[in-house]
């Protein structure tokens, strides 16, 4: 007679990592770029609620498995909620990214066009891959796009200088700006806005914007103040200028008066 026996223990909780312990990025370049990047993106969807903006957090894409996991330097998701997130499981939000970026440097090239370009395209089925080299040592060009076609990655054409993302509606530009520390200049990435053709801000043009709008609007109110006392001033000499008109026409009919009443005295 054989025997058999049940384990009524539950199975182990999966305990899914939220850091590797390596750095955000390589430069203060690079963690500059993907920080405007990022703030630029999630002020652009702030009033969508199904969009989320993220990056440098682990995105798991086989459940109970900690090994499979990737992070990008900056994604978008359509579709999912918009709240903050230790980590991105696919399972669990029913998709993958629809949109990843890779700031890549001289460490990450290797992995951004390999490991990772492979992940996105054929794992993980990323519609839109793009990769970015701020330096434009180890990209040539410094922007490039895939967009997938039939399960595979076809490069963006170039549009009047742009990358077109049809999956964010935003063109991606580079443009070529100085470092003030050093004497070699960088490329920043700027993006703008398919239907309007508006540029979306960074933080630090977003500030300057706010200063702008504050310091214009203090300006206005301390115009409009100006002209409120000077209309009360105006207001008040009116006043003035009538009261002695009055005071003047008073005294000419007191004297009117008088002169009349000598007359009729001399006459009499």
């Amino acid at each position: 007679m054989k025997f058999f026996t049940y384990s009524l223990e539950k199975p182990k909780e999966v305990i899914y990592p939220e850091s590797d312990g390596k750095p955000m990025a390589e430069t203060d370049v690079h963690i500059d770029q993907i920080i405007d990047l990022r703030k630029a993106l999630q002020a652009y969807y702030r009033e969508n609620p199904t969009v989320y903006v993220s990056g440098n957090i682990f995105i798991y894409y086989l459940e109970n498995d900690t090994r499979e996991q990737v992070s990008p330097d900056l994604f978008v998701v359509k579709g999912v909620p918009k709240h903050r997130r230790r980590y991105y499981q696919t399972w669990v939000e029913g998709k993958a990214p629809d949109f990843v970026l890779e700031v890549t440097s001289k460490n990450t090239k290797a992995e951004d066009f390999n490991y990772k370009y492979e992940l996105y395209e054929r794992i993980l089925k990323v519609p839109e891959y793009f990769l970015f080299d701020p330096t434009g040592k180890y990209l040539h060009p410094p922007l490039q796009g895939y967009r997938l076609v039939s399960g595979r990655y076809s490069p963006i054409v170039e549009i009047g200088g742009r990358l077109r993302s049809e999956e964010l509606k935003l063109e991606f530009q580079v443009e070529r700006r100085p470092l003030e520390e050093v004497t070699e200049s960088i490329w920043i990435l700027r993006l703008y806005d398919l239907l309007t053709g508006e540029r979306l801000l960074t933080p630090d043009e977003l500030e300057e914007e706010l200063q702008r709008e504050t310091t214009a609007r203090l300006e206005a109110e301390a115009q409009a103040r100006r002209e409120a006392e000077a209309r009360l001033e105006a207001e008040e000499q009116a006043r003035r200028e009538a009261e002695a008109r009055l005071e003047a026409e008073v005294e000419l009919e007191q004297l009117r008066k008088e002169l009349e009443a000598l007359r009729t005295r001399r006459e009499t």
